[in-house]
């Protein structure tokens, strides 16, 4: 993620900032990609700390990001509130990201995605959510906005990483994959490299839980070998890990031996160069919290078979921009 500077007097704003210390009252404005002192106020901000400006298509007064969102948890539930404010704050970051190649922007003319923003705490009951997406609707569980509930299910499935922000990458690169279906040239490209998406979803995800598979060279989790659908969806996620954290490590100043000062991950169309410049990055943040004695920033390894997917989502995620599609 790119830095933002208070439009008032320069200081340095973070992402989901409401004010800065001068006193200025900020908000985003997604289609500048910038901080403002005078935009219209998302109308989420006092219930959940939303900091974007009111999108003036929106008859709630809400903003972009939250006008995608069709369905929404009791706040007056148990922890509702304070879950659904960070899984929103996690859905409005991923968005910026993919705004950077033109994805949702006003300059997009293609179909948003709808969110089902659910909680597994209702009145008087438990609910179990299952997350995922289905014709243009996208359902996640706020419940694992607790960071404890999501540590705990991370462990329980054997999973390396397992985040809110991982969630909504996840899930929308399975709407991306509509969107990018009707391109042409796109899906017998994309069978090439990930097989075949018309065999039975239902009864390939029954064999992986079944007898889960190891990622071996061509996948980058064990969840990737489910289906091709996965496949894509855990590999578009991991590029929008990388490019991110290179973005944010390249915003923030430091430059790494051999990478340009004016390094643009997002800018970039050399997967190659990109993924290069990621995979130092990692290294060095994880030789890092080893010493500290924290988890690895990203324990991943990309192979030669999932940096062919890498290069392929980046390719297709990024011409959408030029193609206007």
């Amino acid at each position: 993620m790119q830095r933002f500077a208070c439009p008032r007097c320069g200081a340095r704003a973070y992402f989901h900032n409401l004010t800065c210390l001068c006193g200025t009252r900020l908000a985003y404005d997604p289609e500048a990609r910038a901080m403002v002192a005078d935009g219209p106020a998302c109308a989420n901000r006092d219930l959940i700390g939303c900091n974007w400006v009111a999108d003036a298509g929106s008859a709630a007064g809400l903003c972009q990001s939250c006008a995608m969102s069709r369905v929404i948890p009791d706040p007056g539930i148990g922890d509702n509130r304070a879950l659904f404010d960070r899984a929103e704050r996690a859905k409005r970051w991923v968005l910026a990201n993919l705004s950077n190649w033109g994805w949702f922007t006003a300059a997009d003319p293609g179909r948003r995605p709808h969110f089902l923003m659910l909680s597994e705490h209702v009145e008087g009951r438990t609910e179990q959510i299952t997350m995922g997406h289905a014709a243009g609707e996208i359902t996640i569980n706020i419940t694992e906005a607790d960071a404890l509930i999501r540590l705990q299910r991370q462990r329980d499935l054997g999973e390396q990483y397992r985040s809110m922000v991982g969630h909504f990458r996840h899930e929308l690169a399975h709407f991306l994959f509509d969107r990018l279906a009707v391109a042409p040239g796109f899906l017998p490209a994309f069978r090439a490299c990930f097989g075949d998406e018309r065999q039975d979803y239902a009864a390939a995800l029954a064999r992986h839980y079944a007898d889960p598979r190891d990622p071996g060279e061509d996948f980058i989790t064990a969840y990737a070998t489910a289906h091709p659908h996965e496949d894509w969806a855990e590999t578009v996620a991991h590029l929008l890990h990388l490019v991110d954290f290179t973005d944010s490590f390249s915003s923030a100043g430091l430059i790494l031996p051999g990478m340009k000062p004016d390094f643009h991950p997002y800018e970039e169309i050399d997967t190659d160069l990109l993924l290069s410049v990621g995979t130092e990055i990692a290294i060095a943040v994880n030789d890092i919290n080893r010493a500290l004695d924290n988890d690895d920033l990203y324990p991943f390894v990309l192979t030669p078979g999932v940096r062919h997917k890498l290069r392929f989502a980046h390719h297709w995620l990024t011409r959408h921009r030029s193609r206007g599609a």
